[in-house]
């Protein structure tokens, strides 16, 4: 079974919309699909009441996720590591231990933009409008994940 990992830096606002978003888009229990964040300030808190606003605006129940920090043993769980922008991708390669762990890395946005390495921006500090915005970048990003695990 192919299991899948969405990284930012709290785990508190991107990663747990693609999190819910990508497992929307996919047959229950087909694939698993979970969210950390590559600093501990927010362990085990839900979502930023943002995130989980915009995600109930879209039909997303995300509520009930827990913020965790990520861990060099995600290498072994995960097949594919996907991060939010550059800071997550230096912090958790350098985690990586071998090849094998770093090209399960990647920018989640490279699967609407390959080899572009762009940034979906953290929503945290503004307002409402940023939530919107980088739901719409993950909604893209993760159609084109699910197409490509659908077809294999």
């Amino acid at each position: 079974m192919t299991k899948i990992l969405m990284v930012c830096l709290g785990n508190i606002c991107r990663s747990p919309l693609a999190e819910g978003i990508l497992k929307s888009k996919l047959e229950k229990g087909s694939i698993i699909v979970d969210s950390a964040g590559t600093a501990n300030y927010h362990f085990g808190s839900a979502p930023d009441k943002r995130s989980i606003n915009i995600a109930r605006k879209y039909g997303l129940d995300i509520s009930n996720l827990k913020a965790r920090q990520f861990q060099v043993s995600d290498f072994d769980t995960f097949d594919f590591i996907y991060v939010m922008d550059e800071s997550n991708y230096n912090n958790v390669t350098k985690l990586a231990r071998n090849d094998s762990d770093i090209h399960k890395i990647n920018f989640i946005l490279n699967e609407v933009y390959p080899n572009q390495n762009y940034d979906v921006p953290d929503p945290y500090y503004g307002g409402e409008e940023g939530f919107e915005n980088i739901y719409k970048m993950l909604d893209e990003a993760c159609d084109s994940i699910a197409n490509k695990l659908k077809n294999g």
